[in-house]
């Protein structure tokens, strides 16, 4: 069971990172850039790039084709953003919004425990 659940996760990450179609694409991008900026991992001041290019579509300052100038600067500066973000934190989202890791799995596996008993030997109890 466990191979195959791990062929399955390899033929959807291929899947994913061969052709994932333009809106499918769109939405997991917006959807990746939404859940680093919720993350408490990723830097305060990195999350002010995203912010930032939000703040710049909506203004009312523009260049000569407006449309263009604000898709080139979301587009770029949502770039930016996701590359200098942690790639292993942008990888572990990545994993999530395919559906390839539960949130359960990803907890589990960060908040490991080992657990051990501690004995003092009786030459430790002398000195």
């Amino acid at each position: 069971m466990t191979e195959d659940k791990n062929k399955k996760r390899q033929a959807a990450l291929s899947k994913l990172k061969n052709d994932p179609g333009m809106l499918t694409g769109l939405s997991r991008t917006v959807r990746l850039v939404l859940r680093l900026l919720g993350d408490s991992r990723v830097n305060f001041f990195l999350k002010l790039l995203p912010i930032s290019t939000l703040v710049y579509l909506i203004s009312p300052l523009d260049a000569v084709i407006p449309v263009v100038d604000d898709a080139l600067i979301m587009g770029l500066g949502t770039y930016v953003f996701i590359e200098l973000c942690p790639q292993d934190i942008v990888e572990e989202h990545r994993a999530r919004l395919a559906g390839l890791e539960s949130q359960g799995e990803a907890v589990k596996e960060s908040t490991k425990v080992i657990n051990g008993i501690f004995t003092e030997s009786d030459e430790e109890k002398e000195e």
